[in-house]
């Protein structure tokens, strides 16, 4: 029923033919020259924490730290909580004054501080969201953006429903100005979209609810197909296909196994198995995939059933610094830059920025930097699965100082020092390269027999 009234609500969007809110990219002029290249940006994660605050008691700095003391709290943050508002607007004006043209921007999810459930509401998680969209829309009035709903978006976390919700009605309103009638339907009805990033590219957003199928949401425990998004995601990249068009996929929870645990994916291994057999079928028209949640920095590469490269996927980092009180290490803030080429949205490079905290907080001002390019640190020729494939083939090499760059950056330049060898090294490449329980169990059996670990 939820398909049914999705489809029903757009068909009626579409009937009564009421012009699009898209925004254009840019004034497009006839007879103009595309641009040598395109690019646009990336955020994620901001978890917004509006009770941070610099105080004596470094166990009362924010709420996200959960009563443990703060280590290092300075205007843009400590490492035991999320994100103050100074920071992420930090990164937003580095983002606005960086003199980087950007086509679009995708911004994948997560803005309520970690923090217990009680502690939240409905109308806070919709009071948080709404803040960040509207430092996004003034600071960027004329740029698109494509947003992704994160597990912390909803209240209680992590128990996104199948069907409209106040949540789902409030990003769908506060969302309008960026998406047209027929995206806002389906965010309404399911927080899920699809949209063509403007009406002279032919290039799609497809924007999951990946978090219908992350472990923790108990609404949709023993559902085949939540709220009915892979029959719908199947259903658009088939139209896309015919349509000849190119999509990238965005979403916050990331298909794959997770690279600091050993045989565990970030959603359930059902929904997982599911998404990469759709993936494998469409990766011809699949020109990227970008997710967020794990605040961490890492690369995937989808190999198809013969072991061939297929897709590239990318998880950026978070811009929140926070970690649990009992990890080691946590990430630096950071933002990240595409650039693709404009006639067929081909991945060329990546331009990861960061901003060093524990130097921000001393200088007590912000200095956002180029951390690396992707293509130049690892000399690769593109973002396309084979170049990343063959980097990935570099990975597993012993002793290999482009892994040891891959893990220094995973933390966004957090902590130099830290190797990565032996089990870690193990789950970090077979999280890489193998994307579904067959090739990622052989993969692990093959480490362990050869290393002897």
């Amino acid at each position: 029923m939820a398909l049914l009234g999705t489809l029903l609500c757009c068909l009626l969007a579409a009937w009564h033919g009421r012009p699009s809110l898209g925004l254009p990219l840019a004034p497009a002029g006839r007879g103009s020259p595309p641009a040598a290249v395109g690019q646009f940006w990336h955020v994620t994660d901001l978890h917004l924490d509006p009770t941070y605050h610099i105080t004596e008691d470094h166990t009362k700095v924010c709420a996200s730290s959960k009563g443990a003391n703060a280590s290092n709290p300075g205007p843009f943050g400590d490492v035991l909580c999320d994100s103050p508002y100074h920071l992420i607007l930090s990164a937003f004006d580095f983002i606005k004054n960086s003199g980087q043209e950007a086509s679009f921007m995708i911004w994948t999810g997560d803005s309520p501080p970690h923090v217990p459930v009680h502690e939240l509401s409905t109308d806070t998680v919709i009071d948080v969201i709404a803040n960040m969209t509207a430092t996004i829309q003034s600071l960027f009035p004329n740029l698109q953006v494509f947003p992704a709903l994160g597990n912390h978006d909803y209240w209680p976390q992590d128990q996104l429903p199948v069907v409209t919700s106040k949540v789902y009605n409030a990003v769908a309103n506060l969302w309008k100005p960026w998406l047209d009638e027929e995206a806002v339907c389906t965010l309404r009805e399911g927080g899920f979209y699809s949209q063509k990033v403007s009406t002279n590219l032919n290039l799609r957003i497809i924007s999951l609810n990946t978090n219908l199928y992350y472990g923790p949401d108990l609404v949709t425990l023993n559902m085949t197909d939540p709220a009915n998004q892979l029959k719908w995601l199947e259903n658009t990249l088939n139209i896309s296909q015919q349509n000849k068009e190119k999509v990238y996929i965005i979403a916050h929870v990331p298909v794959g196994y997770l690279p600091f645990s050993r045989s565990i994916t970030a959603m359930r291994e059902y929904y997982n198995e599911k998404l990469i057999e759709i993936f494998r079928k469409y990766s011809n028209i699949i020109a990227g995939q970008f997710y967020g949640h794990t605040h961490r920095d890492s690369i995937m590469v989808l190999l198809d059933k013969k072991g061939s490269p297929v897709s590239s996927l990318f998880v950026a980092p978070a811009v929140t610094p926070g970690r649990n009180v009992l990890e080691k290490l946590t990430n630096n803030p950071g933002v990240r830059l595409f650039q693709y080429e404009p006639r067929d949205y081909k991945l060329l490079d990546m331009l990861q920025y960061f901003l060093n905290l524990t130097d921000a907080n001393r200088r007590g001002e912000s200095n956002w930097k180029l951390e690396y390019k992707l293509t130049q640190i690892y000399n690769v020729e593109d973002l396309q699965p084979k170049s990343l494939y063959g980097l990935a083939k570099q990975f597993t090499v012993i002793d290999s100082k482009q892994f040891m760059k891959y893990y220094n950056y995973f933390f966004v330049s957090y902590d130099s020092s830290v190797l990565c060898v032996g089990r870690c090294k193990a789950l970090q490449i077979c999280a890489i390269m193998n994307l579904d329980y067959i090739s990622y169990t052989d993969c692990l059996k093959q480490y362990y027999r050869k290393h002897s670990l």
